[in-house]
């Protein structure tokens, strides 16, 4: 048994990481704000590491506007690590997307890359886990895109996941040797993204129609075929979305 510390273990792939590891019988602290642990002021930082082996980082910043979610991963990513230098952590894992250095236009994207950067020069063995979409989020894709009754949407490749699929592998992950590299993760078929969320509406008796446009900007940038698809050695799960989708509770399925 060992002791692992999830921060952002109350967000959506942090309490399924969280409830694997637990299963398997180590010692996971479920970090966050709520629980009296803060990256960005390091508060309750050094308690929470004492002893730990591995952290995982699955945190998200709360805001997607530029500057502010920049700082976020660089504040949170610096004393996280400068935390885990200090409580001699052996593996420090965290959780980025899929397309991250080919997509530098979105101000996302480069704040993932800052805090990827961060890990890699850090000094600490690590595992950066580059994930596509998750299906849960494919909803938030779709307001984004929301314009009136239609939603624009870009017909680029994606390769979305679903989250049990993740948390999976993060849950491996951590209990393996430092990869010191990125892995990457996508779902098992790869579709076109104004495809996909067509048929999520249909599912929900959403009115909105979708409309192709290879100009729809995806957080900020022109999506391409390649941009959010992983390479030919990507892991991939074994979910597929119209099986996620079935799987749905009827609640969530309300528009």
């Amino acid at each position: 048994m060992m002791k692992i510390v999830v921060i952002g273990g109350t967000g959506l792939i942090g309490s399924k990481t969280v409830e694997r590891l637990r299963k398997k019988g180590h010692d996971v602290l479920a970090a966050s704000p709520n629980s009296g642990v803060d990256t960005i002021t390091g508060t309750g930082l050094a308690e929470a590491l004492a002893g730990a082996r591995v952290v995982l980082d699955l945190a998200n910043s709360p805001s997607f506007e530029d500057n502010a979610v920049l700082e976020f991963f660089r504040t949170a990513g610096r004393n996280l690590l400068s935390a885990g230098a200090a409580a001699g952590v052996e593996h420090h894992v965290a959780l980025s997307i899929v397309g991250t250095e080919r997509l530098q236009g979105s101000g996302y994207m480069r704040a993932k890359m800052a805090q990827e950067e961060l890990i890699k020069s850090s000094g600490i063995p690590y595992t950066i886990v580059h994930s596509t979409q998750f299906f849960e989020f494919m909803d938030g894709i779709a307001q984004a895109g929301t314009i009136g009754q239609s939603v624009h949407l870009s017909p680029a490749y994606v390769q979305p996941i679903a989250s049990d699929d993740v948390a999976d592998v993060m849950a491996e992950v951590a209990l393996a040797a430092p990869a010191n590299g990125i892995i990457e993760i996508g779902g098992p078929e790869k579709v076109r993204l104004n495809e996909i969320v067509a048929c999520l509406l249909s599912a929900k008796s959403d009115p909105r129609q979708v409309v192709a446009d290879p100009h729809a900007p995806y957080f900020g940038v022109e999506l391409k075929d390649e941009s959010l698809v992983p390479g030919s050695n990507a892991r991939l799960g074994r979910i597929r979305f119209n099986d996620w989708l079935g799987q749905q509770p009827p609640q969530k399925m309300t528009a």
